[in-house]
């Protein structure tokens, strides 16, 4: 495996360059592309850890498997009312918080 020797001083500046300023309507849909891979790799490992097929998560939530391969692939997002299935067939929850300071 290789390394890359380089001290990163300010991981900012990386990001910036390769995807755009913060705020930038460029920047924006690369972090949403990140936050929709990194939950349906959520969704993928919740799965294997229930030790469940995507078949059968698919009947669970009134879906098909081709759909749930889709989701966990990140080719799709699924609504919040599948999402919210979702996590409830796979024993997750979610905490929704405010803020601190808010």
């Amino acid at each position: 495996m290789q390394t890359n020797n380089h001290q990163i001083k300010d991981y900012d500046l990386v990001l910036d360059a390769k995807f755009g300023k913060e705020g930038s309507p460029e920047r924006a849909k690369h972090e949403e592309a990140a936050k929709a891979f990194y939950a349906a790799q959520l969704l993928l490992q919740a799965r294997k850890e229930v030790k469940i097929t995507q078949s059968e998560l698919a009947q669970r939530v009134g879906t098909t498997k081709s759909y749930i391969s889709k989701i966990e692939n990140g080719m799709i997002e699924p609504g919040v009312g599948l999402f919210f299935r979702l996590i409830n067939a796979l024993g997750l929850r979610i905490d929704i918080t405010h803020p601190i300071g808010v």
